[in-house]
């Protein structure tokens, strides 16, 4: 079993279900969802293109999925957590859109979110002593030989390449698309997705995700809300 910690929209924020309904899967309730019809792509390439993101969820990953520690426990990672989330502040992403990222898409910001990115490395500093060693197993398939010296510094010594400095923030949306078809699923993400993307993005939770079993999907384990409990009830 795997754990991350990452960013995800509330269960029932509108991005929330719209994700949903792309991805085919409730990354909530883990509850399959049929494809959209979507007008310049069929329901079947739908099912094909999203089936890497759709088990691991919608979410931003501030933390890849690892293994507990021998000496580490749920328990306890859910506590310090919680404690964690309370030292926040919220803010809000000013605006999300739909991006290559290489040869897949997803979600970006607009323009660099910098509260994101100091998220990011607060939690990698604050939750690493969670995680186990990687094996070589996964190191190998974190593909070495293809790093710049600093990813490879940050596999060692972070479990993941693109932490710190070489963070960006991002949505999967899709796996690999054909060159050909980029272009196409380009537009339909853009069309299938602009309405929820209209107003600013509030960040107020921390999410937990964990694995169901080993190689499953992922869905949200529980949600932590951002800010001292005493200024979220006076707000």
């Amino acid at each position: 079993m795997r754990y991350a910690i990452c960013f995800t929209p509330s269960a029932s924020d509108p991005l929330t279900l719209v994700a949903a309904n792309w991805l085919g899967r409730n990354v909530y309730s883990g509850e399959m969802v049929e494809p959209p019809a979507t007008r310049g792509l069929g329901i079947h390439e739908i099912a094909f293109h999203t089936a890497v993101p759709r088990r691991y969820g919608f979410n931003g990953t501030l933390k890849a999925p690892f293994r507990l520690a021998q000496n580490m426990s749920e328990a306890g990672l859910l506590r310090d957590l919680m404690r964690f989330s309370g030292t926040l502040s919220p803010f809000e992403i000013p605006r999300l859109e739909a991006a290559r990222l290489g040869s897949a898409f997803g979600l970006v910001p607009s323009v660099p979110c910098q509260q994101m990115h100091f998220l990011a490395a607060s939690v990698m500093q604050a939750f690493d002593h969670y995680r186990a060693p990687l094996t070589e197993a996964e190191i190998e398939r974190s593909d070495p030989d293809g790093l710049s010296a600093t990813q490879f510094a940050n596999l060692h010594r972070w479990g993941h390449p693109h932490v710190m400095d070489e963070f960006r923030f991002h949505m999967m949306l899709t796996g690999t698309v054909n060159p050909a078809d980029m272009a196409r699923m380009e537009q339909v993400l853009r069309d299938f997705f602009e309405p929820a993307l209209a107003e600013p993005v509030p960040v107020s939770n921390i999410a937990l995700m964990m694995e169901e079993g080993t190689g499953g999907p992922f869905r949200v384990h529980s949600l932590h809300p951002m800010g001292k409990i005493s200024a979220r009830k006076i707000a």
